[in-house]
């Protein structure tokens, strides 16, 4: 390994005169408020983290990139890195302007010169990039429903980094580090990569990996954004830092990279590396399916678990940094220690608690053996995620209009109230639309910003331990999607599809509605005039047809029992 590791990086600020008067001449500028993803992008372009790339991708770098993970001038890059806004925004810039980057508070990140403006195929990044055009990859999801349909390109101005008021000390940029390590005379660096709490079998395994290089260990989780459903990053670090002092601190270090991962599998892997690289590290330790999203649609996993190693493996000459092997290590009961899976002698038994397995104990407040896991992590997880039975949820019920959603909605909100122990919220349509949206029609954009509001609403009463129970319409897919990934962040998410027919529902017409639907008084009706996408995976599917309300309730309730809500 030459020194190249040690010597500073490039980065991409001005000074703090150029600075101040760029800030002033911003004010002319149009403005993009950037979302976290691009924040994060932002940060590591402006910091070196993601050299050699200057700014976001041109179309011809975009294209090279998402074809054969190279720019244009053939440097390795395996991820497109692109400004996404809305067709509004687009329509005002024309390649030749400035504009500037903003955080959400309106403060001044960045100057972009936009240099191209296209619309990409999203279809074939997907393809290409995360290896299907699937929905189920979380990547692919927010390309096609989160990101906006036209991309910027072109070089970036810093005018200062986004500002972070939590864990400042452990937030290091690539100079910052390699400076660190010059400092400390570390020419040997590991770095390891994560975005779940460290257990016992990481330390023996990241132990094992600096030893095996002979070299000194970066412990450098992301913190950027995860792949819904992670814990969140809070809670990680407490996890780290109550593990830190099993290193020797003179060889270890922890340091926080700001990073929004895609779940790329292999693409991501070459991604990290070069980021790691540009870091200072030399080595990197690639796990079994690193950074693999879980399963596709047909319920197989994306990625085959030594994907990311062979295809790191086939470039790490040319990233510069060398793959160290994630070993699976398992827990020997005879010796009481972690050997790595491979190397158990025959007879012996081997003791492993999967990701899931963990996920179900905290749930359900079962025991988790000090083999597995530091008592220190395990209490900060369970503070994080207290025993489901202690848990903020939410009931969303959809259907079609006059299925019997808000009447079910009401039975179970009492059968709750009856058993007390938690606030229970109901947000009914019609409660919403008079104190949330009164300003909104029924277009599809209108009825979608409502959902997106209740889902809010209801991801607060989550996150606070109380009950939120929803009975809209919500007839689109993506949408009760985006609202289960804000809800599942806090809690658990239960979708009831109240499966009453069409036919059903305009025999009882109750409010008149689709008489008037059927006349064409009202425009965009779900179910005459516009589709209903009906859920596929949703908890529990009531049929109302001759099933009186209280059993439907009662359904609910059970429901929540099986899932461990309520206590039995």
């Amino acid at each position: 390994m030459n020194n190249q590791n040690t010597m500073p990086i490039p980065e991409l600020y001005v000074s703090q005169e150029s600075a101040a008067k760029l800030k002033t001449e911003a004010g002319e500028m149009l403005s993009w408020d950037l979302s976290p993803r691009q924040i994060c992008d932002l940060e590591l372009l402006m910091n070196g983290g993601f050299a050699p790339l200057k700014g976001f991708l041109t179309e011809e770098d975009y294209d090279s990139v998402v074809e054969n993970m190279r720019t244009a001038d053939g440097k390795l890059w395996p991820m497109p890195i692109t400004l996404d806004v809305s067709e509004a925004f687009a329509d005002k810039i024309e390649p030749g302007t400035d504009i500037a980057l903003r955080d959400q508070e309106g403060v001044i990140l960045a100057i972009l010169s936009v240099s191209d403006k296209w619309v990409p195929n999203k279809a074939r990044e997907a393809e290409k990039v995360f290896g299907a055009d699937d929905l189920a990859h979380p990547a692919v999801n927010y390309l096609h429903n989160i990101a906006g349909p036209v991309y910027l390109g072109g070089p970036i101005t810093g005018i200062q980094q986004p500002v972070h008021y939590d864990y400042r000390a452990r937030r290091n940029t690539p100079n910052e580090l390699r400076a660190f390590f010059r400092k400390m005379g570390w020419r040997r660096i590991v770095a390891f990569q994560t975005r779940n709490p460290l257990h016992r079998a990481h330390q023996e395994l990241t132990f094992r990996a600096a030893k095996e290089a002979q070299a000194n260990l970066l412990i450098h989780p992301v913190v950027g954004l995860t792949k819904p459903g992670d814990i969140d990053h809070f809670t990680r670090v407490r996890c780290y830092e109550a593990v830190l002092d099993k290193y020797p601190s003179a060889t270890t270090s922890l340091s926080l990279l700001n990073l929004a991962m895609r779940m790329a599998g292999p693409r991501e892997a070459v991604w990290h590396g070069i980021i790691r690289a540009n870091h200072g590290c030399t080595h990197m330790i690639v796990g079994r399916d690193h950074a693999g999203p879980g399963k596709n649609s047909a319920g197989e996993d994306f990625y085959g678990p030594y994907d990311a190693q062979e295809l790191f493996k086939t470039y790490q000459e040319e990233i510069g940094i060398e793959m160290v092997d994630f070993k699976h290590m398992v827990w020997v009961q005879e010796k009481a220690q972690y050997e790595p899976a491979d190397e158990v002698q025959e007879g012996m038994t081997v003791l492993n608690i999967s990701g899931t397995e963990l996920r179900r104990r905290l749930a359900e407040g079962l025991e988790i053996p000090e083999w597995f896991s530091f008592p220190e992590v395990v209490q900060e997880l369970r503070r994080t995620k207290p025993a489901k039975a202690k848990q903020g949820f939410t009931i969303f019920f959809t259907g079609f209009s006059g299925s019997g959603k808000s009447t079910i909605a009401n039975a179970v909100m009492v059968k709750l109230m009856e058993m007390g122990g938690r606030p229970v919220t109901l947000l009914d349509g019609d409660v919403v639309r008079k104190n949330l949206s009164s300003e909104l029609g029924f277009s599809k954009e209108h009825r979608d910003l409502n959902i997106r509001r209740i889902g809010y609403v209801a991801s607060e009463i989550t996150k606070n331990g109380g009950i939120a129970i929803c009975a809209p319409i919500a007839p689109y897919t993506a949408t009760r999607r985006a609202v289960r990934e804000d809800i599942e962040q806090y809690g658990t998410f239960v979708e009831v599809h109240v499966a009453t027919s069409i036919e059903e529902c305009e025999r009882r017409d109750r409010k008149g509605l689709y008489k008037l639907a059927r006349e064409g008084k009202i425009k965009e009706f779900t179910g005459i005039s516009d589709p209903y996408e009906e859920p596929t995976k949703a908890e529990l599917k009531l049929d109302t047809q001759n099933v009186d309300v209280d059993n439907c309730a009662q359904q609910v309730i059970l429901k929540l029992e099986s899932l461990g809500l309520i206590a039995g």
